[in-house]
């Protein structure tokens, strides 16, 4: 008889759902894994108000089906952003203020040059016990660099605002690994880690035909950035937890000369989990990583409900509601129930 994982419906602490109408597509996609998802706000025009984190969670709540999921919603700092703003996006329902380096990633070029250019947002989010979440990459830096080379600026960050609960997203290499570990011990910072950074490297991007399906910012590692991660996550460290960093563009895009960054995981995020996590003999670690640490770190209750899985082989399609799927084309032992 096939096994069945029943886990606590999960929560994904860094999720993009584009707008307009492929919205209901990727809402609805989500739900099927997700309760609870931090909605992430580089759309164009960027999430950066009280009224736009009121339309966009509206949209969403109208795209996915009633009760499905509820969106965590954040806001973009902007150069100079005042504190008046982020006290009404509070006031509006936002967890979260996301910092983005200027041009470090999609939709970035309004981002911020240091952390100086939202100083007064900063010391709000602070006051307001928002959580900061940082796409730590300098775009100054090369590619492959970017990531490392930011960690001095999260130094100063952490120094400047000593009460500022932070986010380092979609960690990547054993350089910033170390630095969270080095720097969680008093409970002010944690790290997101992707499915992808898990279970894929540079090889798998470009050892042989290139896969644009795995092109994303932060970029893919090596195997030994890989296996520290793996490590980490499957020991359960305290300050890791999960956030799929999915991230979808049209198959057409993807598929094109000038391929956007962006990995659409979510539809396969938790089965490939599942067989990471059961492949290492850590099932019993799955729920800790996907639907309780998160959750504790921004001060949520604990999540409701329960998804399960079972243990039964499929093949990833190539393209799952328009874009271009992670693993696609790939078979998995465990699916979704």
């Amino acid at each position: 008889m096939a096994r069945i994982l029943r886990l606590p419906r999960p929560d994904d602490f860094h999720l993009h759902l584009r707008q307009g109408e492929s919205l209901t597509a990727y809402a609805r996609r989500e739900a099927l894994s997700f309760g609870r998802a931090l909605v992430m706000p580089n759309t164009v025009p960027p999430i950066a108000s009280a009224a736009s984190i009121g339309a966009y969670r509206a949209s969403i709540l109208s795209a996915a089906a009633p009760g499905a999921l509820e969106p965590l919603m954040s806001f973009k700092l902007l150069p100079g952003m005042g504190a008046k703003t982020v006290f009404e996006c509070a006031a509006a329902g936002a967890v979260a203020g996301k910092y983005y380096p200027a041009g470090a990633t999609t939709n970035s070029a309004d981002g911020l040059a240091s952390p100086g250019q939202a100083a007064e947002a900063l010391a709000a989010m602070e006051e307001a016990g928002l959580v900061l979440c940082v796409h730590g990459e300098d775009p100054a830096a090369p590619v492959l660099e970017r990531e490392e080379a930011f960690l001095p600026t999260m130094d100063r960050i952490l120094g400047r605002y000593p009460k500022l609960k932070v986010v380092l997203e979609h960690v990547s290499t054993r350089a910033a690994l170390d630095f969270v570990r080095a720097n969680a011990r008093d409970g002010r910072l944690a790290a997101t880690v992707t499915a992808h950074h898990l279970l894929c490297t540079l090889e798998d991007l470009m050892g042989g035909p290139l896969r644009p399906a795995l092109h994303c910012k932060p970029p893919l590692r090596s195997a030994a950035d890989r296996d520290a991660l793996r490590e980490a996550v499957l020991s359960g460290e305290p300050f890791l937890f999960f956030g799929t960093d999915s991230a979808p563009h049209p198959a057409a895009a993807k598929k094109s000369a000038k391929v956007p960054a962006g990995v659409y995981s979510s539809p396969v995020a938790l089965p490939a989990l599942a067989g990471l996590f059961d492949g290492a003999g850590r099932l019993d670690a799955l729920s800790g990583f996907v639907a309780a640490r998160g959750a504790a770190f921004y001060g949520l209750p604990p999540p409701e409900g329960s998804v399960e899985l079972v243990e039964e082989e499929w093949e990833v399609p190539e393209e799952i509601d328009g874009a271009l799927a992670f693993l696609g084309g790939t078979r998995l032992r465990w699916r979704l129930k």
